[in-house]
């Protein structure tokens, strides 16, 4: 902290609070509540504060404001009647809580007005949170946007997850290759969250069942673990924007039901007398543990389980607090799956309503389809999770006896539906019996629910047409398509303040709110001195990424070039390496012909590559190895840089989208199901260049055909290469310039000589090229000059910005929300008054669901 702010805070002694205006919005008041929080929470002399002091005592500032919005909100949903959503997700990619709050609640200008009066800044206080690590990419993004929305609009939800203790990996690049280390977000705390023990409840696992006839005479079943672990819910509140709905975000830890075996101790085994909790506390460690070994599946199924074990355990203990018979849950919760990883609910309910609530199978499973729904996000047949039978078996042993009902039940359906069609019960049955027998999550998932959905119009179009297509002529009426969104809120107003003051000067701020107001932009794309302005506000934030690259990766790179980006995480299919052959390609131009008229880029890639899977570490270590070549040759170093970023994060997010000029959406058509990052660029007005896959189709339509780069084949023209015989090798033989560059890569010139590092790449993808790069190339190339020349007519490129901008309206997550809710959920906003501590006291006593519900 500088020496005058110390100075400054250390004359001011945190005066008495009074109760009625402790969560006031005022300057003063806010700054009083900052200076006791440095006082009392912190226990530190103000002069003598620490950044993290500093940044403790700010959020705790903030969720006093919350916590009176979040019991108000717990108190308004007590007294209604409505439906509350719970979202099941095995991922929140949250990112930051502090400033995201401080822009819902409107008080961003006034706490920096605040602190910059005790002699603080507040981007330096913003800088100390730690980012949860609860989420890997896209997924855990668009759980974190949605529940944004959700509390944005007034609708009743809680967020169900688990609270990983060490997230998502520490990614380094070390040599040019990915390393991973512990994510350790959690070793300041994390202000934001209260655990509430009271609430813990048990979760079994292994073991076998007891089948017999109660006293009634009545066929039950008993389940009698090998190990029972303890779930312990963490609650965040999670506040709308401009609203006084605070909802939930409930994560899950893991612990064991005894902690130290004082016996085992006495005995010597110091070790042993805390086996169980380290064993328990395994379930809830790590996000995404390496799933090549037996143990880590048993660990992502028990994970799976775990967490929503505990989350439907915790829908029945909120029924019986507000006298709710369990035979109403479906009344009362719209469970939503994302993706197949919660999708052992289904099972889970069942279980829980016939084996310990004794309802019927017939109703049980009635109320069990009524109150799922199921969100379908990916064509990728190798990512719709499959469970081998005996791994299953061992350690959920009476699901498996659900499940196999269920299938049972199922199938006698199928035969009726499809008479005299045996090869419909093998593709639709909830059991894969080729070879050795799996369990199909996304089979349950479709089963299990009233609704099926896809994210974007051709992800949904090709979910029924291939990847689910059984069960879209078994259900047609429950398929459906919402095109995902995101949140303006994190994805412009905070992360990019230069150029949202810029339009809310123009516009006012109620896009904010509402992102169809961008629209209000488009006479200004033909206003000289607003693209002027604009085109200021986007060079500053390119400076700012200049300066976070430089002191990351010590590259300097020239805000004056063309930012050309790809972040996302590192997949064949997203094709980062027909990124890298373009690069190469620019290269051999220059290192042929030194005059050669090209663009100045920067390559900006970053993302990261799950631990197990080799083939993608391998992509960055070939985006590095061709950064170190031509970042070192004197003859390119001022036309072509190429940086990977290490650790992507919403942090880094924060950063890059504003300052990107040309968004990276490459993916073979048919393969992204929607994408999420083409929506955050186009809304901070980067230009795009992409296939017609997932939600670029209707980002090109909402932004116009003239405003967008499209290359490659259709999706349809994909299936049909492919029917037709794909040969690679011939648009090798056939191209030049492909020869050359793919040339240069196998022949080690960008591995000191090793012509072996990059084989396993590009060794084989003459044969085998299943994400069709070389099918693909010429297409790309050719667009990559059309963006090229583009560029260099910046007017052009500046007015296609500023309608980029202004025509992303339809991609905010506040629509796609909205949907949900008319067309899945069946819910409406509930508002919610503000409520005073007194108001409170007395609501209290007959309220036992706590602010959750």
């Amino acid at each position: 902290m500088p020496q005058a702010a110390r100075a400054q805070l250390a004359e001011t002694m945190p005066p008495d609070s009074h109760e009625d205006t402790r969560t006031a919005m005022s300057g003063a008041t806010i700054r009083r509540a900052f200076l006791d929080h440095v006082f009392y929470t912190q226990g530190k002399l103000p002069g003598l504060a620490s950044p993290n002091d500093l940044y403790q005592a700010l959020a705790h500032t903030v969720r006093d404001r919350l916590v009176q919005r979040w019991i108000s909100t717990a108190e308004t949903y007590l007294g209604q009647p409505s439906r509350t959503v719970a979202y099941l997700s095995a991922e929140f990619l949250l990112g930051p809580h502090l400033g995201n709050n401080l822009v819902n609640l409107g008080i961003f200008d006034e706490v920096k007005e605040t602190m910059a009066e005790l002699g603080l800044d507040l981007d330096t206080v913003l800088a100390q949170e730690l980012e949860p690590g609860l989420g890997n990419g896209g997924l855990g993004r668009l759980a974190a946007c949605f529940l944004d929305s959700l509390a944005t609009m007034q609708i009743p939800a809680l967020g169900y997850g688990i609270r990983y203790e060490y997230g998502i990996f520490h990614q380094s690049i070390i040599d040019g290759m990915q390393v991973e280390s512990t994510d350790t977000w959690l070793r300041h705390g994390n202000p934001w969250e209260i655990q509430r023990s009271e609430w813990a409840v048990q979760v079994k696992l292994g073991g076998q069942t007891e089948h017999y006839t109660d006293d009634r005479g009545h066929y039950r079943v008993r389940w009698v673990p090998a190990k029972t672990v303890v779930g312990v819910p963490f609650d965040s509140p999670i506040l709308g924007y401009r609203v006084n709905t605070v909802n939930t975000l409930r994560l899950w830890r893991a612990e064991a039901t005894e902690a130290f075996d004082f016996g085992v101790f006495n005995r010597g085994d110091y070790l042993g007398a805390v086996s169980k909790k380290v064993t328990s506390e395994n379930l809830t460690k790590v996000l995404y543990p390496n799933d090549e070994t037996e143990q880590g599946k048993e660990l992502r199924l028990e994970q799976q389980y775990f967490f929503v074990s505990c989350s439907l355990q915790d829908m029945l203990r909120l029924l019986d607090a507000h006298g709710i018979p369990v035979t109403r849950f479906h009344e009362k919760f719209a469970v939503q799956l994302n993706d197949t990883h919660p999708a052992i609910g289904i099972a889970e309910l069942m279980r829980l309503l016939v084996d310990e609530h004794d309802v019927p199978w017939d109703e049980a499973w009635q109320i069990t389809r009524q109150a799922f729904a199921y969100t379908n996000h990916t064509l990728l047949p190798e990512a719709l999770e499959m469970w081998p039978l005996p791994l299953f078996q061992r350690t959920l042993p009476r699901h498996l006896e659900i499940i196999y009902e269920i299938n049972a039940r199922f199938l006698h359906e199928v035969r009726i539906r499809f008479f005299g069609d045996e090869s419909q019960l093998s593709r639709l049955s909830l059991i894969d019996e080729r070879g050795q027998r799996h369990v199909r999550m996304a089979h349950l998932a479709c089963v299990g629910s009233h609704t099926i959905n896809g994210v974007a119009e051709l992800h949904s179009r090709l979910m029924r047409e291939d990847v689910l297509k059984d069960f879209y002529a078994m259900w047609p009426e429950k398929f459906t398509s919402i095109t995902n969104g995101v949140t303006p809120r994190r994805w412009l107003a905070l992360s990019n303040p230069r150029l949202s003051r810029l339009v809310c000067e123009s516009i006012g701020d109620g896009w904010i709110g509402d992102l169809d107001k961008l629209r209000e932009l488009e006479p200004y794309a033909d206003d000289t001195g607003f693209r002027d302005r604009w085109q200021a506000a986007r060079r500053e934030n390119k400076e700012d990424l200049a300066r976070l690259v430089r002191e990351t990766t010590g590259v300097v790179v020239d805000p004056a070039s063309m930012f050309d980006v790809m972040v996302k995480r590192i997949h064949e299919y997203k094709r980062q390496h027909l990124a890298v052959l373009h690069i190469v390609a620019l290269y051999h131009r220059i290192k042929s012909d030194p005059n050669a008229d090209i663009v100045p880029r920067t390559f900006l890639f970053a993302g990261k590559a799950a631990p197990g899977y080799h083939y993608a570490k391998l992509m960055i270590r070939l985006i590095t190895s061709v950064g170190d070549v031509i970042n070192r040759d004197p003859q390119v170093r001022d036309r072509l840089k190429v940086v990977f970023l290490p650790n992507f994060n919403v942090t880094y997010g924060q950063k890059i989208y504003p300052a990107a000029d040309l968004s990276e959406q490459i993916s073979l058509a048919g393969k992204e199901a929607s994408g999420t990052g083409n929506m955050k660029f186009a809304m901070n007005g980067a230009i795009t260049i992409g296939t017609m896959d997932g939600a670029n189709i209707e980002l090109r339509d909402a932004i116009g055909a003239d405003h967008f780069f499209p290359f490659g084949l259709s999706a349809s023209e994909v299936y049909a290469l492919k029917a037709a015989g794909y040969r690679p090798a011939a648009c090798y033989e056939s191209h030049a310039e492909l020869r050359a560059v793919i040339d240069l890569i196998a022949q080690g010139f960008f591995s000191r000589g090793d012509p072996s590092v990059f084989q396993p790449i590009f060794g084989g993808l003459l044969q085998h090229d299943p994400y069709m790069l070389l099918a693909d190339f010429a297409s790309y190339l050719h667009c990559q000059q059309d963006v090229s020349t583009a560029f260099t007519d910046q007017p052009r490129w500046q007015r296609m910005s500023v309608l980029s901008c202004a025509r992303s309206g339809r991609f905010s997550s506040d629509r796609a929300i909205r949907e949900y809710c008319e067309r899945i959920w069946r819910v409406k906003p509930v508002p919610v008054p503000l409520l005073h501590r007194a108001a409170m006291s007395t609501a209290g006593t007959r309220h036992k669901g706590g602010p959750g519900m």
